[in-house]
């Protein structure tokens, strides 16, 4: 009982002060956090419990269509939940500048994800890693190794060289199969893929698939396969206590597609480095390894980087970050889907 009246007479002053006034300073800092919350983007309506707006996101419409129409409702900015993420959506370009220029270091690093540990050398490709010491000092390596105007510039031959030997095999084909009406037909999927492939493939690697070589076949199906569950939803990724069952099989597919991948590149690093180690070839090397990314890259990271340094060997941040553009090759082989009929290539 006495405590109870204790409570009571404390509760009672409070209440009493405040009507007096001489609250003023909590009831300030209280309207202050209030005004701060009220600051913070909106969260969209329909969140459920545990899997937050998953269940809109997974819908029959298109997600751009229905950010938009959300956009339309919460405004320029709001956030969605998406199992234990909470994501911010910007819809005009001031929001975007604020994100992206004006305060690009908070929105510069990188959830973690499976396709980021399985597919990106645990987190060494430093287009999947968090922001963060190896990042900048990785993307610094790559910039001034890849990214600079005259290397660009010594790259321009490789570019010119592929476009026209794809040019002269669609000659040849026509040559070959042309009948009376001097028309062919031409597999435009097949040959845009090859020479996408080719020119990535040399520029990154120094390497150049024949047109016979099984190799280029496989290294295609493999980095389409790359794209498709880089770009799938991992249930994981949002719940992530439902990793152990594997939901929709994504891990299998990315374990897979990264032993192959891993395969064709460690090949490739392989040889690299018996070309650089040999001094009989060296010389003749020369030249050809100044516009090979993997060669100045592994260069690069040898002068500047220790083994082991950040958890990572040498070969894993060499093939990681040559993973970075065979990224971008995937992307680019996707518009041979623009190409829903064969056209016609005709001699003249």
């Amino acid at each position: 009982m006495d405590l109870l009246l204790l409570i009571i007479i404390f509760v009672s002053g409070l209440l009493c002060l405040s009507i007096f006034g001489h609250l003023e300073p909590i009831r300030n800092g209280l309207n202050r956090f209030n005004n701060r919350l009220g600051e913070r983007a909106p969260e969209a309506a329909g969140s459920w419990p545990v899997i937050g707006h998953l269940h809109l996101v997974a819908g029959s419409q298109v997600p751009h269509k229905l950010l938009g129409s959300m956009a339309d409702k919460f405004g320029p900015i709001f956030t969605l939940k998406l199992g234990v993420n909470r994501v911010l959506v910007v819809s005009n370009s001031d929001m975007a500048k604020e994100c992206l220029t004006t305060n690009d270091r908070v929105f510069a690093s990188r959830p973690k994800a499976m396709v980021s540990e399985l597919m990106g050398y645990n987190y060494a490709n430093f287009g999947l890693a968090p922001y963060g010491p190896y990042w900048r000092h990785i993307r610094r390596i790559i910039v001034l190794e890849m990214g600079s105007h005259h290397h660009l510039q010594m790259l321009e031959h490789i570019r010119v060289s592929e476009v026209n030997s794809s040019l002269i095999d669609i000659y040849k084909t026509w040559v070959t199969n042309k009948g009376s009406s001097e028309t062919v037909m031409v597999d435009m999927k097949q040959w845009f893929g090859n020479l996408v492939t080719n020119m990535v493939v040399r520029m990154m690697f120094g390497n150049h698939f024949s047109a016979s070589e099984q190799n280029r076949d496989q290294f295609q199906k493999a980095i389409k396969q790359f794209g498709e569950v880089m770009g799938g939803f991992v249930p994981s990724d949002a719940i992530p206590w439902l990793r152990w069952l594997d939901l929709g099989g994504f891990e299998k597919k990315m374990k897979k597609t990264a032993t192959e991948i891993d395969l064709v590149i460690n090949g490739w690093l392989e040889d690299r480095k018996k070309k650089m180690n040999s001094s009989s070839t060296q010389q003749e090397d020369d030249s050809r390894d100044q516009t090979c990314f993997m060669a100045a890259l592994l260069s690069g990271v040898k002068e500047e980087v220790k083994e082991e340094v950040y958890g990572f060997s040498t070969d894993e941040i060499v093939k990681a970050s040559c993973l970075v553009p065979v990224q971008d090759l995937q992307i680019i082989m996707t518009l041979e889907q623009v190409y829903g009929h064969c056209p016609k290539v005709t001699g003249s």
